[in-house]
């Protein structure tokens, strides 16, 4: 087939409209590839050493169009542009996300004069092809339009071609594009051994890419750390040159961003570490963590203790990482104090509403927590609270001195349902606080680690519905465990809040798929085998924590495959909606000037998590889910880019980014 592309200025030169023939008609181009290009590219830091990332919400990917001769812009559609009838197109922005495609309108991308509008009549779809869809896009295999081909590319502007065309020009176009392709490819980027593939300008492809709101085939071009381009569709017709990585059937989606979890250093990296914790998120297909500001030694509470994990982060990160600082009482009635943390580049702040465990990191009441979201909602980052705390009026359920420290049972009552019931409670000012026209309105509270699924969420539920700026996440431990199935004195699975019975973990999945719960993490807690008592079994007095970075998505898919969950949903839930609560605009998604972090996978692909599985975390054997079969093996994670881990080797150099808000 003839190549047709076009970079915007070489059209412009040759004052071309249409595209094709084809196009001339009105009709789909039968042998032409059109050029989309996006005029305004998210803001963010490229491939930068170290990045300062905008707060606020994520970029997302409906375009506006308007005409290039400067006509009225037209309003944001939920998944593609509206076509401007005559004249040149300009797609000018992309901005929110996308969720369902019309199956009616022209194909994006297809820079053509506009159909005639015809009336539409709705068919009814019976149920039986109905269900046959559904289970085909939950499979990923089928994607939500049959579109030929959509090229997106980052910067720029996607012109049509008018007038005739001539052979000369669909030689031009030919030459064009041997242009765009014939640039040397440099060994790696950000320095040497950053990545596995010498390369900084390639195109990654498969059958399944999770990229606008569908799931098909597609190729996606990175370029100097960004994702430059997506062809979406038969892309084989249209990738010429390589180098081009096939991963067949394999799912590509936007690498995990993981907002919870502890990596314990400086002060504590026996426990775990950057190095370690970072190779381990990197075999699991995360991309971005944030690090928690407790457990490592001393705690992030001011700008003096985060510059002592930075200069602790150097040369160990094999993904890039952010951090959140610590609302404590020393800092919370403290402006000044805050405010330097903030300016230091924290991403938001934590905080405890029962006693943390650990000494530097004392608990927050709410008249701290209230405070604090004065000071954040100026920088409009949000407050992540654990909420537990110890009910005023002692419970009917108080502990009996004779109950076996070996059992579950014994410590799932001595931190009942009602610890976070009380905290919710208690953060009820705080949360109308955050409402428009609040004392705290840009402030946004997030409760981490959500367990219990009935009296506490249904007030986190109504405080939502009344607009409060709330979010919620629960932990893959909490969907794939229940209290009924933990094996006395076997104390890796204890956490906090605890895991609770299996009706609880049922309702927990009802929560996530109904969308009451945004986002899903990790809470990697790890510590040293000697501190988890295994061998005692004694859970009252057992560090509590999870250990479970590597192994976050295939348990999150072989748990989930059970209620139908799909891998636009995985994506929400894992990299979109994270990336939103860590002001992160340009990661989260696969589109056009967003990084290049991307996870390569098999869902299919079952494995036996045995001792001969290679696991990165510094302390394998605290891990709970030793010894699960799980679905869902990692292929190969790239960083910025960078191929940071493939088929159980990591790049010889750490070369991930730490993150700082500006």
């Amino acid at each position: 087939m003839a190549m047709r592309l076009f970079q915007s200025s070489f059209v412009r030169g040759l004052g071309l409209e249409e595209a094709s023939a084809g196009a001339r008609r009105g009709r789909e181009p039968a042998d032409s590839i059109s050029l989309w290009r996006t005029a305004v590219a998210p803001s963010g830091g490229g491939a930068n050493a170290q990045s300062r990332g905008n707060t606020g919400t994520t970029a997302t990917a409906a375009a506006r169009v308007s005409r290039a001769s400067g006509g009225k812009q037209g309003t944001p559609g939920p998944t593609r542009p509206s076509h401007c009838r005559g004249g040149p197109v300009r797609i000018s922005a992309l901005t929110g996300p996308v969720n369902e495609v019309d199956e009616t309108a022209a194909p994006i991308g297809y820079l053509t004069r506009p159909r005639q509008p015809r009336a539409q009549v709705a068919k009814p779809v019976p149920a039986e092809a109905h269900a046959r869809r559904r289970r085909a896009e939950r499979d990923g295999t089928r994607a939500r339009t049959r579109i030929r081909l959509l090229v997106i590319v980052r910067g720029g502007e996607a012109m049509a071609a008018s007038g005739k065309v001539l052979p000369l020009l669909a030689v031009a176009a030919v030459l064009a594009a041997a242009l765009l392709y014939a640039a040397p490819f440099s060994k790696s980027l950000g320095g040497e051994g950053c990545s596995l593939l010498p390369h900084d300008h390639f195109w990654i492809a498969s059958e399944r890419v999770v990229t606008l709101g569908r799931v098909g085939p597609a190729a996606v071009e990175v370029k100097g750390g960004l994702i430059n381009a997506i062809a979406v569709g038969d892309y084989r017709s249209f990738v010429l040159r390589r180098p081009l990585v096939d991963y067949g059937d394999a799912v590509i989606m936007p690498g995990l961003i993981d907002v919870h979890a502890h990596l314990d250093e400086p002060g504590r990296a026996a426990w775990e570490g950057f190095s370690t914790g970072t190779r381990a998120a990197a075999a699991g297909g995360i991309t971005t963590l944030v690090d928690m500001p407790l457990n490592s030694f001393p705690s992030t509470v001011s700008e003096e203790t985060l510059k002592l994990k930075l200069d602790a982060a150097r040369d160990k990160l094999y993904v890039d990482v952010g951090f959140w600082g610590g609302l404590v009482p020393e800092n919370a009635l403290n402006p000044s104090k805050l405010e330097s943390l903030l300016n230091a580049g924290v991403l938001g702040l934590k905080s405890f509403m029962c006693p943390s465990g650990i000494n530097d990191f004392p608990m927050t009441n709410s008249t701290h927590i209230e405070e604090g979201l004065v000071t954040l909602a100026k920088y409009k980052r949000p407050l992540l609270i654990h909420a537990e705390r110890i009910p005023d009026v002692a419970s009917d359920d108080e502990l009996d001195d004779e109950l076996d420290p070996r059992s579950y049972a014994t410590y799932l009552k001595s931190r009942p349902a009602t610890w976070e019931e009380s905290a919710i409670r208690d953060l009820k000012r705080a949360m109308k606080d955050t409402e428009v026209g609040g004392r705290s309105e840009g402030a946004h509270l997030h409760i981490v680690h959500l367990s219990d699924a009935e009296t506490t969420l249904d007030l986190l539920k109504d405080a939502k519905q009344s607009g409060a700026r709330l979010s919620i996440e629960t932990c893959p431990h909490y969907l794939a465990f229940s209290a009924e199935e933990v094996p006395d004195g076997d104390t890796r699975f204890k956490c906090s809040p605890p895991i609770r019975n299996a009706a609880n973990k049922e309702n927990l999945w009802g929560a996530l798929l109904d969308g009451h719960l945004d986002m899903l993490s990790s809470d990697h807690s790890p510590s040293t085998p000697d501190l988890k008592l295994m061998e005692e079994g004694n859970f009252m007095k057992a560090w509590g924590g999870i250990s479970s970075l590597q192994f976050v998505l295939p348990v999150t898919w072989s748990h989930g495959k059970k209620y139908g969950i799909t891998l636009n949903q995985l994506v929400s839930w894992w990299s979109e909606k994270p990336a939103e609560l860590a002001g992160q605009k340009n990661k989260g998604a696969i589109l056009p000037g967003y990084h290049a972090d991307i996870v390569v996978w098999k869902p299919e692909a079952q494995f036996h998590l045995d001792d001969s599985h290679a696991v990165y975390h510094k302390h394998r054997n605290i891990s709970a889910y030793l010894g699960k079969e799980l679905s869902g093996h990692v292929l190969s994670t790239f960083v910025r880019g960078n191929l940071v881990f493939a088929e159980g080797k990591h790049a010889g150099a750490a070369c991930g980014v730490t993150i700082l808000a500006k």
